[in-house]
């Protein structure tokens, strides 16, 4: 029996790279994303700095994709960690492909993974700051976007193309449900004796911020970074650090629960230092 140690990660941006580099030692780092060139490119980078790296094809909107990911995770060894970081931005995708990718691949990898994830393993999904700039939702949409099947949240009426009108709002209540769904897949990953949170990133330097930076939104976000308590974007090594602290021994004690890791720009939102808008 194989009892190799497997370090999934889904999402091959450069928060995916930090978590992989920093968890993957001595471990199977499994690599999964949607582009090919992509995961090459990424394997090349960890394979050459000591890293042993198997790579997967995935798209994480698709059950049969994911169901295929978690199998073949399995079949290397006992799955120890999951980081799931896989996403679009509201300058990347219009609402139905934000809500396909965010919103419901996400609700996939928890079902998906929940069903392989080794005993003592953990679990960790990376959300938004964006998920906590919203007000609160009515109790009933929060409960339907914690427990609705994946393969049905998009039939919530909530969720419909009227109902959310553009990609800011439709990336935002993503992240609400990314954190919601956490919470809810913790109570069922314990039954393996597993584990599994979530972190919110603020304004993080990667390509996708990047992206995002020189949008439309432009002005807004270095509001925010001026505004915020940090006074400065994030790098992807700060939330490899927190997420070590969240997949390993000293974060045992934690499951369902969502980390803010933003510089104080939500702080700065709820002060009224920064006027939001969630457009696009």
């Amino acid at each position: 029996m194989n009892q190799k140690e497997v370090v999934v990660v889904i999402g091959a941006g450069g928060i995916g790279q930090a978590i992989g580099r920093r968890q993957g030692t001595g471990r199977t780092v499994l690599l999964a994303d949607l582009n090919e060139q992509t995961l090459d490119n990424v394997a090349e980078t960890l394979t050459s700095a000591g890293h042993a790296v198997e790579t997967h094809y995935v798209d994480v909107s698709v059950r049969e994709s994911v169901h295929a990911l978690a199998d073949a995770a399995a079949a290397f060894g006992d799955v120890v960690n999951v980081v799931h970081t896989a996403g679009v931005s509201p300058v990347q995708a219009p609402p139905a492909a934000i809500l396909a990718v965010d919103l419901v691949g996400t609700a996939l990898v928890l079902e998906e993974f929940g069903r392989v994830i080794a005993r003592g393993g953990a679990g960790l999904v990376v959300s938004s700051m964006a998920g906590h700039m919203i007000p609160a939702l009515d109790p009933a949409q929060d409960e339907a976007l914690a427990h609705t099947p994946a393969d049905e949240l998009r039939q919530l009426p909530f969720l419909s193309e009227d109902a959310v009108p553009n990609s800011g709002a439709a990336y935002a209540i993503a992240k609400r449900a990314n954190q919601l769904r956490v919470q809810a897949a913790a109570v069922e990953w314990g039954d393996r004796g597993a584990r599994v949170n979530s972190i919110s990133p603020g304004i993080i330097i990667t390509p996708l911020a990047l992206d995002e930076m020189s949008g439309p939104g432009a002005a807004g976000y270095q509001a925010m970074i001026e505004q915020s308590a940090a006074g400065r974007a994030g790098t992807t090594d700060e939330i490899a650090a927190a997420a070590a602290f969240l997949l390993g021994r000293n974060g045992a004690f934690v499951t369902g629960s969502d980390l803010l890791i933003d510089g104080g720009v939500i702080a700065a939102i709820r002060a009224g230092r920064i006027q939001l808008s969630l457009g696009t």
